[in-house]
């Protein structure tokens, strides 16, 4: 591997590269994150093999690493999305409200009871990515682990979570 390589790839495609996910995923929490992926995928690339074309390289890579990183925030927006009582307007009467409130009181119970089943470290990622808002690599930098861990921890969040509230959702 070429650490040239990597440091010209950056300077000389960072800013074009930053832009591309930028337009891809629609905000730069999610694109500085997708650009630190596409560097270290590229990185790993290049100590299996050479690149002929390593531009076009980054550039596939980003893109596969912006398609994945969109599906995950879709599946997070979906798992976590709320009651929206828009719809009901000023027809609902009272006892309908109050059975949503109870609803919705019993799926925040799920979720926290699905939450504090998780393992230490697990737990701790999830609620700085779902409650604090901290992106992966912020939460990598706080917990001293790789983005790839923080990643993992996630997932893994997100699906037991999903597999307890299947029924509510």
């Amino acid at each position: 591997m070429s650490g040239g390589l990597i440091d010209t790839l950056y300077r000389t495609e960072g800013v074009r590269l930053q832009r591309f996910l930028l337009r891809m995923l629609g905000n730069h929490a999610d694109a500085t994150d997708a650009s630190q992926e596409t560097y270290l995928r590229l990185v790993k690339a290049l100590c299996a093999t050479d690149i002929e074309h390593p531009r076009v390289f980054l550039f596939f890579v980003a893109r596969n690493v912006a398609i994945n990183l969109g599906k995950r925030r879709r599946f997070e927006a979906n798992l976590f999305r709320s009651l929206d009582d828009s719809n009901l307007g000023d027809r609902v009467d009272d006892s309908v409200r109050t059975e949503q409130q109870v609803i919705a009181r019993q799926q925040l119970r799920l979720v926290a009871s699905a939450i504090d089943e998780l393992p230490p470290r697990c737990r701790e990622t999830f609620i700085l990515s779902a409650f604090d808002g901290l992106t992966n690599g912020e939460i990598a930098a706080k917990l001293g682990v790789s983005r790839n861990m923080v990643e993992k921890h996630l997932m893994k969040a997100l699906l037991h979570t999903r597999r307890r509230c299947a029924d509510f959702f």
